[in-house]
């Protein structure tokens, strides 16, 4: 059964990034980010798509969700909707909504884990992450990482497990 997850690295004030580009350089996070990404499929928006640096993320199957009809990505699979994302995951052991914003909001109320970096930092920013009613969610894993000298910020690493959503009631 399909484990839905989502990835994010947000600010003090749930900030996701500012012109389409990240918050800042956290090399502790991108590895994270790799390390728990690698081998599954990612599914995100066009604009996330257009600001990656490296297209198609390495080892994971790259979904891109776009309302253009007329979109021409190459190294990734084109859907116009969440329930075609959906379909194509649905036999997967797990797969990542790695934004943004847009996608985040669609998402949030279909995934069953979350994984969250919190940036202890507040940022200018003009998109956020959607509101999360942390009242479903329990919290599995909570690490600090210290800031350093490749690292700007002192970050958590935090997993919420959705123990309301109904595949975890069982």
């Amino acid at each position: 059964m399909l484990n839905l997850c989502m990835i994010a690295a947000v600010g003090k004030n749930w900030e996701l990034g500012k012109n389409n580009q990240l918050l800042c350089h956290l090399p502790a996070d991108l590895k994270r980010f790799k390390t728990i990404t690698s081998g599954y499929p990612v599914i995100m928006g066009d604009k996330t798509w257009e600001s990656l640096p490296i297209k198609p993320l390495p080892n994971r199957r790259n979904i891109v969700i776009t309302l253009n009809k007329n979109a021409l990505y190459n190294d990734c699979e084109i859907i116009h909707t969440i329930d075609n994302a959906l379909e194509l995951v649905e036999n997967e052991e797990k797969a990542f909504i790695i934004g943004g914003a847009t996608i985040y909001k669609l998402f949030i109320d279909k995934i069953d884990t979350l994984y969250l970096t919190r940036i202890e930092a507040n940022f200018d920013a003009d998109v956020f992450f959607p509101n999360v009613d942390f009242n479903k969610w329990q919290l599995m894993e909570d690490i600090i990482y210290e800031k350093d000298e490749k690292n700007k910020f002192t970050m958590r690493f935090q997993v919420f497990k959705n123990w309301r959503h109904p595949k975890n009631m069982l």
